[in-house]
């Protein structure tokens, strides 16, 4: 569970407000039933700093030499990795997801690097309720922002997070879900699905379909515009954006007018070049894909289901997208592979690829300046759909 903020912990938040986060990370539970409203005039719960798209720190310069797995890592980056390093966790494949979800994560090192360089962050623009949403076999929570100015109908994204389907919440990804609600002007809705191993495939892709379908159905509700509804994710979140895209489409529901997918799981095949490279890369490798996946397919088999393996999947009318990959990361070369089946079937795709970062670096903003040229893409794309 996400915990109430404390007197010191709020005074951190306004202070320093957040766009960095982690999908392999958290000590709270995998699904988030916070009070909301506690972060309506701070930030996340996690003290994670927001970026300013007019700040421009120094750039951040690592202690030591170039990792060998990353020879062309830039200077923030590494200074990133080497801080997350510096907490001495034992690797996620030797742990639980229980255990794992306690680890320190790339948002700590940042928070902390913010901190030692007195990195600072404007208000947000956003207030933020929670809404429990029933499901098959139980309730999910969803944390809905929405834009402090104006009376709407605003556009809506629906946002899902990262962490292998397994790890992370909602307050890990608060500083990505609140840069992309402040930038757009969007009411965001962010869901807490179920995750794994305490649910299996396909409870997390059934669960955001769930969300997705009562966004749609209460969209008014939420001083939303029904007809502009988008999705976005990161990671194992980018998987079920598309996901919900294709499984829409199939069920006869209104489909997304666009789908944002960050590095996304796309495939279950380890030996693509991207998988065979990054066997030791940080915060993602190749090892730590398999565990997310022995965690969260109820066996082999599921890795093929087109749900789990979009690049095999039929992608024919789906709304166009942006294909976000970096080129430190083991899902690399699945995410050019899905941007260019898109292609294939019809779908107007943005792709883009960020030399020199590793996976997660899109929620870095704050001291990572591919993030913040990152989220201008997709902020981007975004605001031109709804505005059509």
């Amino acid at each position: 569970m996400s915990k109430t903020l404390s007197f010191r912990n709020v005074i951190w938040l306004f202070l320093v407000t957040g766009l960095i986060n982690f999908s392999c990370n958290n000590s709270s539970s995998s699904t988030s039933t916070s009070k909301d409203s506690t972060l309506t005039t701070a930030t996340d719960s996690n003290g994670m700093a927001r970026a300013d798209a007019s700040n421009h720190p120094k750039e951040l310069q690592p202690a030591g030499p170039k990792p060998v797995w990353a020879p062309d890592i830039t200077p923030p980056m590494q200074a990133v990795i080497e801080k997350l390093v510096s907490y001495g966790d034992s690797p996620i494949v030797k742990l639980s997801a229980v255990d794992a979800r306690k680890t320190h994560a790339p948002a700590d090192a940042v928070k902390d690097l913010m901190q030692q360089n007195n990195i600072s962050a404007p208000p947000l623009l956003s207030d933020t309720t929670g809404q429990d949403i029933d499901v098959a076999g139980g309730k999910i929570h969803l944390r809905i922002y929405t834009p402090k100015s104006g009376n709407g109908p605003f556009p809506v994204i629906v946002y899902y997070h990262g962490g292998g389907w397994v790890i992370a919440n909602l307050d890990t990804y608060d500083a990505s879900a609140r840069s992309l609600a402040d930038q757009t002007g969007a009411v965001l809705v962010s869901v807490a699905y179920r995750q794994a191993p305490e649910f299996k495939f396909p409870t997390a892709h059934n669960d955001s379909y769930a969300a997705y379908e009562w966004v749609v159905k209460n969209a008014a509700s939420i001083k939303g515009d029904p007809k502009k509804i988008a999705v976005a994710g990161e990671s194992a979140g980018g998987n079920l954006a598309c996901a919900m895209c294709i499984m829409a489409r199939d069920k006869g529901q209104q489909l997304p007018i666009y789908q944002a997918l960050v590095y996304p799981i796309a495939g279950y095949d380890f030996t693509t070049p991207s998988y065979l490279k990054d066997t030791s890369t940080k915060p993602l490798n190749t090892p730590l894909m398999k565990w997310f996946f022995e965690k969260y397919l109820r066996t082999p088999a599921d890795g093929n289901n087109p749900l789990i393996s979009l690049v095999k999947a039929n992608l024919k009318g789906l709304p166009s997208a942006t294909v976000i990959t970096d080129e430190i990361d083991p899902l690399m070369s699945e995410g050019l592979t899905l941007s260019n089946k898109l292609k294939a079937a019809g779908i107007t795709v943005d792709y883009k690829n960020f030399g020199g970062v590793t996976h997660e670096f899109f929620g870095m903003a704050a001291v990572v300046p591919e993030a913040k040229e990152a989220q201008s893409v997709v902020i981007t794309d975004l605001k031109n759909a709804f505005s059509k």
